[in-house]
């Protein structure tokens, strides 16, 4: 039997030699140091047998934008178990500790991105939104059906990005939801260090805002770039990695987009972790030169508290439906409940009528953001509508301009 108890600050080494075994990754020192910082900046949860640390988790302390509104929302990372305790139930006993803690603080909703998607959905997780990688053929100019917005563009000095595009990105949060906090620790340690953690042939952070001078900018793109083939007089153009681009209008994405792809010496661009639905997917003039290359699930969330999750987003349309939800790991959630909501608000009471929709958590997980349709799983038999028409009476509740995203891997 394991014992769940917090994790000291004393002992992050030790979890991180447990997640480094796991995860069969050694890092650099600078890389340590990175994790380190990002640790002692987190929640931490083990499981000791005896003294040796033979599970681990942490969680970050974020909130989260939701439709309508940002919400507390501790993001899981660094879950590990030691390779001499699998299946004996040492993630079961991390993972309900952690739902007791966060409903106990007062958290409605938990996230993180998954490993292995196989793992999560037994703990009631969904997989809340995905991810595009977008790659641009930049050896001949962008073909663009729009005008790109003419405001000068100008390089910041990575030491100054933070107060610069800091409270830009915080801003833009809700625009879309899904987008978890970022503090001056996260901004340092994942998206400005000098060194890339997972290429270290790529460049320093390189960051180009554009606005009018002594106004507030409109955008920012944060991106690397690196040498292909090797070397030599036939070395290829360059790569250019675009790690996040954030823009008022579509004419300033346009005008970010067309910078990167002109820049010397490089002919592709590669944008991971782009929204499903990025503007330039429309407003490229030749989709044999953008392409979405690959499309993967990102966030995955979990409805702690489903009352107050409810409760606590806006809704777009009218709804009223009866709702039989199963939890397996907590029961509280689970049973029958009318959800009645709308642009009013919304109420979600005990209920003895019959169900209109019969669902797990995870499914109700996966639509809370608006990212995924009720429809789309009651047609592959993950809901029961027992009510025709249910399913899209609910999505239409739940839907949102822009579909939730976030590039905010942890």
């Amino acid at each position: 039997m394991v014992d769940i108890r917090e994790v000291p600050e004393a002992h992050i080494d030790r979890a991180l030699e447990l997640a480094y075994l796991v995860f069969h990754d050694r890092p650099d020192e600078e890389g340590r140091e990175r994790h380190h910082a990002l640790l002692s900046h987190c929640a931490r949860l083990g499981a000791y047998d005896g003294d040796a640390l033979v599970g681990f988790m942490a969680a970050h302390e974020f909130r989260l934008s939701v439709p309508g509104a940002d919400l507390p929302c501790p993001g899981l990372t660094f879950v590990s178990v030691a390779p001499t305790h699998r299946r004996r139930g040492v993630l079961t006993a991390l993972m309900d500790e952690q739902l007791r803690r966060t409903g106990a603080a007062g958290a409605p909703i938990a996230a993180l991105w998954a490993s292995e998607s196989a793992i999560y959905g037994r703990f009631g997780y969904g997989c809340a939104t995905q991810g595009a990688t977008i790659e641009i053929d930049s050896t001949r100019p962008l073909a663009l059906r729009i005008e790109p917005d003419p405001r000068p563009l100008r390089l910041v000095d990575p030491r100054d990005a933070l107060a610069v595009i800091g409270p830009y990105h915080e801003a833009a949060r809700a625009g879309r939801a899904g987008r978890p906090t970022r503090d001056a620790v996260r901004w340092n340690e994942s998206w400005l260090c000098e060194q890339d953690e997972e290429d270290e042939e790529l460049g320093p952070p390189r960051i180009i805002v554009i606005g009018d001078p002594g106004k507030p900018i409109a955008g920012y793109v944060l991106y690397r770039t690196k040498h292909e083939g090797d070397g030599g007089p036939a070395r290829s153009p360059g790569l250019v990695r675009v790690d996040e681009l954030e823009a008022d209008t579509p004419a300033v994405a346009a005008a970010l987009w067309d910078c990167l792809a002109g820049l010397d010496l490089t002919g592709k661009v590669r944008a991971w972790g782009r929204p499903p639905d990025d503007p330039l997917l429309r407003f490229a003039a030749d989709r044999d030169q953008v392409r979405v290359t690959a499309q993967f699930p990102a966030l995955w969330l979990r409805l702690v508290d489903v009352r107050a999750a409810l409760t606590r987003r806006s809704w777009a349309a009218p709804v009223e439906v009866v709702l039989e939800l199963a939890d397996v790991r907590l029961p509280g959630n689970a049973g029958r409940f009318r959800l009645k909501a709308g642009p009013g608000g919304a109420t979600y009471e005990p209920a003895a009528a019959p169900a209109d929709l019969e669902l797990e958590v995870r499914d109700l997980a996966a639509c809370y953001l608006g990212g995924t349709r009720v429809a789309e799983l009651a047609a592959a038999g993950l809901v029961a509508e027992r009510t025709p028409g249910a399913a899209a009476a609910l999505d239409a509740a739940l839907s949102t301009p822009l579909l939730p995203h976030t590039a905010d891997e942890f």
